[in-house]
């Protein structure tokens, strides 16, 4: 499993612009509350006490938040309990109320972090690994952290790395275009 650094710095990568980091501050909690309402009708009994199968994802990912990083991960317990508690809000309106939430949050969600991806000129970083899609929200957890002073040597080294990244996914990316040259004949391919 990577460390902190490492998660960070994949998922910083594909996120450098002002503008796209703002749009992911609305649009991951909206998906997150979204994904809670259905996963809140699922119930079960748990020696006498009713649990969610929202509750249980959150504790699994808030697991794996607490390897990475304690007080971030104490940052997320706070966020994920609220939004888990007004998931379950929803849920109580009602399937049809329910559903309707949940697809306003889940598309609206989707349609601002995309609009943030335009303004970063860079596809989404799920699109190369969708268990970034779980990095995301501790990662904004450590941006309202780093912009407070948690961990300066930390934000350095995330963003060192993740310019390091960019710069290689670039070179990568230009060197896998097919090359041409001004000579015919002199980039190697023939016509079929």
């Amino acid at each position: 499993m990577k460390n902190i650094e490492e998660q960070m710095s994949i998922y910083a990568a594909y996120h450098q612009d002002a503008r796209n980091k703002a749009t992911h501050f609305i649009g991951v909690p909206a998906i997150i509350l979204s994904l809670f309402i259905p996963l809140a009708w699922i119930r079960f009994e748990f020696g006498g006490i009713a649990v969610t199968a929202a509750m249980v994802f959150a504790a699994a990912v808030l697991i794996y938040y607490f390897v990475l990083d304690v007080p971030l991960a104490f940052a997320m317990l706070v966020v994920t309990g609220a939004l888990v508690w007004v998931g379950h809000q929803i849920a109580a309106l009602g399937v049809l109320q329910g559903w309707i939430w949940f697809a306003v949050l889940f598309v609206g969600g989707w349609i601002l972090q995309l609009v943030g991806h335009v303004f970063e000129g860079r596809k989404p970083a799920l699109a190369d690994n969708l268990f970034q899609i779980f990095v995301a929200p501790i990662f904004l957890a450590a941006e309202v952290f780093f912009a407070l002073g948690y961990k300066p040597r930390l934000h350095e080294n995330v963003q060192d790395r993740a310019l390091q990244l960019r710069r290689a996914q670039s070179a990568d990316s230009s060197s896998s275009l097919p090359r041409t040259s001004s000579r015919s004949g002199a980039s190697g391919s023939r016509s079929v």
